[in-house]
């Protein structure tokens, strides 16, 4: 069986885009990552840790673990802890180039994969009334950086240079293939 680490609605949408098929259990622990790491430790730290917990509970299946960041300016961009934030990081993001990260690991049959994809993302100038109504949509709210590509917030993006996916929150191209280094992985045909 192949479990999914997280309840991410962005996640499960595209393991099921991949024609995947997967259940969800979604780590309970905190995620808690060193903030003086690099991104890409931070993401693939906080991505394996999600699979090793749920990984744990089912040791004959295999668990994909991931995590998303957006970095700025020596920054690493979580969630937002409120709208006052939101705005805070979209401000900073506005005009300028970012980068997002997700980090992947996957555990399954003894074996361990990890990796890390990074895209980067420019975006359009934003007045604060742009940034104040997409607020108001409520969709920032469990993004990392405070935006979500994949729905309303496609409007800030003026180009990305990478994989689209990954600024959702799963690089699925490379985890599919990644997949496939297992020997108990079963595509859904």
């Amino acid at each position: 069986m192949l479990i999914l680490a997280s309840k991410s609605p962005r996640r499960i949408e595209l393991l099921k885009l991949a024609g995947l098929d997967f259940i969800s259990v979604p780590a309970l622990s905190e995620e808690k990552a060193d903030m003086s790491l690099s991104p890409e430790q931070v993401v693939l730290s906080l991505a394996r840790a999600k699979a090793k917990e749920i990984s744990a509970k089912y040791p004959s299946d295999i668990v994909i673990g991931a995590d998303t960041v957006v970095y700025f300016d020596g920054n690493i961009l979580g969630k937002p802890k409120d709208a006052a934030d939101a705005k805070r990081m979209l401000r900073m993001l506005s005009d300028n180039v970012h980068s997002v990260y997700t980090g992947v690991c996957i555990l399954g049959g003894g074996k361990e994969r990890s990796f890390y994809e990074k895209t980067d993302v420019t975006f359009y100038p934003l007045s604060d009334g742009e940034i104040d109504e997409y607020i108001a949509t409520g969709e920032p709210m469990d993004k990392a950086g405070a935006y979500g590509i994949q729905e309303k917030g496609f409007i800030l993006v003026k180009g990305i240079s990478g994989d689209y996916y990954n600024v959702v929150g799963l690089p699925l191209a490379r985890t599919v293939r990644t997949l496939k280094e297992f020997d108990d992985f079963v595509p859904r045909t």
